[in-house]
């Protein structure tokens, strides 16, 4: 009985093994058609056939690296897989944001590139509440981060990183949908705290509306022979909390893009610009802040925030900075061994110059004539100046006037006055930039009227970059900052002729150099990075030594011999009309 059981069960297996065998002949058929038939779709064997065709027309020595070559050549474009938002620390020691790219690349998550752009408040961030500014700063990098890795991190992902103006156009529609977000709640806000009760104050009987008409025309009267009043600043939009979030996404996916066609930042932003890529390049002249004597410097003096150096073109970078060096040694020899009351200290400041105790805006630009003089440099040929007034900060508006020194007043015609003095005395002086207000309309008339050619009118127009063109100005002052776009430094690059690219002082990652690319890529004929101090600043020149060399190497590098004074040969733009018109 045993024994015919196992016989049985035998037999039985020898079934199984048999009936399965034709199941899984039939599988592996099916599988082989199935991946025959994806091969076919996908295009497969060809390129197979022209990869091993070219491997044995090249015999290489490392045939699997050629292989790899060959075929990553035909991988899918990379795509934004997601966007990482963190927080970091500037030079300050300040809270900024970083914003990281990462895509697909040959079916792999790679990190491609991260990027932070400078936060600048203006002039709110000059308060001496620094418990509030610190917290606001906090706020404003929280709300970027949060929005890089929340909002932003959807909206790109999938998208080519290379398809540069289609993702700022989301980025800018995204800020644009937040800042109508910010207008409304703000109008919300005031109509909740207006008291019904409100109108009913307001109103007043025909009586002393007639007084009050009385009053107003007898007052018009008497100021027509009075001096023109004093006009307010005109309102200012408010840095909406996290727009750094924007710039920063934006550059760091320009670099990203860069890096996927294997060329540098600054032919990428160019072949942008351009709608192809350049043949020639050169390299902006270097800015180079000497002197700080503004409100944050030791001493009476408020005036001059920089005094800067600017060097005859057609100079190398390394032979600016060794120019630059000297003089400032110089300089400080001169003060460690002068008497003289107000030139006896100096110290570094936050835009990596020296900070020097004056009371007069003569004894900067005295001290420099006679370190020039030391130093075998002809002031006034060899190097020129720009003198950066941000003036703006100064102004009173309790009183109307420029405090240009402590305890020291200017009304905006004195100021005009004391400019032509200073331009006259100091001919090496080939530009001011914001040396009034922008609402002191006729004033950078007059003051440009007075100059004549010898020297240029510069605005910042970092915050207005949409206002009225000011009369006599020459060249403006751009900062990558805050919402800021590559594809607007583009737009307003080439829609305000004689721009200069102006770096913050230390509000930018330590180690990004895109400032300088940037500025390269642009085609700009000027560039101000700052004094010769600081990481973040030495990072920023030595790329564009770096750059400056590499053009030069590939002899597609061209001098540019120009800028006699002024600094801007352009004649100013003569729209006063349209500037009055907004009076």
């Amino acid at each position: 009985m045993v024994t015919d059981n196992r016989k049985t069960t035998t037999g039985m297996s020898q079934r199984r093994v048999v009936s399965r065998a034709p199941e899984e002949q039939r599988d592996f058929h099916h599988m082989k058609t199935a991946a025959a038939e994806f091969y076919r779709v996908n295009g497969v064997p060809p390129v197979i056939e022209a990869a091993l065709n070219q491997l044995f027309l090249h015999k290489p020595e490392d045939v699997h690296g050629y292989l790899a070559n060959y075929f990553t050549n035909l991988c899918a474009p990379p795509r934004i897989s997601r966007l990482k938002g963190r927080e970091v620390y500037d030079a300050r020691g300040q809270l900024s944001v970083e914003a990281e790219v990462f895509c697909i690349v040959c079916n792999k998550e790679k990190s491609m590139s991260s990027a932070g752009v400078s936060r600048d408040f203006g002039p709110k961030e000059t308060s001496m509440d620094w418990k509030a500014n610190s917290q606001e700063r906090a706020d404003h990098v929280m709300t970027a981060a949060q929005w890089i890795n929340g909002p932003l991190n959807n909206m790109l992902k999938d998208q080519n990183p290379c398809y540069q103006s289609h993702v700022d156009h989301i980025l800018s529609n995204f800020f644009m949908a937040r800042v109508l977000e910010g207008k409304l709640l703000r109008n919300k806000e005031k109509e909740e705290s207006c008291s019904p009760s409100e109108p009913e104050v307001v109103l007043s009987s025909p009586l002393s509306a007639q007084s009050k008409d009385k009053k107003s025309v007898d007052k018009g009267k008497k100021s027509n022979t009075a001096e023109k009043p004093f006009r307010p600043a005109e309102p200012t939009e408010p840095v909406l909390p996290g727009s750094s979030a924007i710039g920063s996404v934006s550059l760091a996916v320009a670099k990203t893009a860069a890096k996927i066609q294997g060329i540098p930042l600054y032919k990428y932003i160019a072949a942008l610009k351009n709608r192809k890529a350049p043949t020639q390049f050169h390299i902006p002249v270097s800015l180079v802040t000497l002197l700080s004597c503004g409100k944050t410097s030791p001493g009476k003096l408020n005036l001059l925030e920089e005094v800067i150096l600017i060097p005859r073109a057609g100079k190398r970078v390394k032979q600016i900075i060794t120019m630059t060096l000297e003089l400032q040694k110089d300089m400080m020899r001169i003060m460690n061994a002068s008497t003289k009351a107000g030139a006896t200290q100096a110290m570094l400041c936050d835009s990596g110059a020296l900070a020097v105790m004056c009371e007069r805006p003569e004894q900067p630009l005295d001290l420099i004539a006679e370190a020039c003089t030391n130093s075998g440099l002809a002031l006034g040929t060899e190097i020129h100046l720009a003198l950066n007034c941000a003036a703006p900060k100064l102004m009173d508006c309790s009183k109307g006037k420029y405090e240009v020194a402590t305890g020291v007043l200017k009304s905006p015609d004195e100021l005009v006055d004391m400019y032509q003095t200073l331009i006259s005395k100091y001919p090496a002086v080939v530009a001011l930039i914001d040396p009034f207000r922008r609402e002191d309309i006729d004033q950078w008339e007059k003051l440009s009227n007075g100059i004549g050619d010898s020297c240029s009118l510069l605005s910042d127009i970092t915050f207005k970059s949409n206002a009225p063109p000011l009369p006599g100005v020459r060249g403006h002052i751009l900062k990558h900052i805050h919402e800021t776009t590559v594809s607007d430094l583009i737009c307003l690059t080439s829609e305000h002729q004689g721009s200069v690219l102006m770096g913050t002082t230390c509000s930018e990652p330590c180690s990004d150099d895109s400032l300088s690319d940037i500025a390269v890529g642009l085609g700009l004929d000027y560039v101000k990075l700052g004094g010769l101090s600081g990481a973040e600043r030495m990072t920023k020149y030595n790329r564009l030594i770096s750059i400056e060399e590499e053009l030069a190497q590939q002899g597609i590098l061209v001098s540019e011999e120009k800028h006699p004074p002024p600094l801007f040969t352009d004649k100013p733009q003569e729209q006063s009309a349209a500037a009055e018109s907004t009076v």
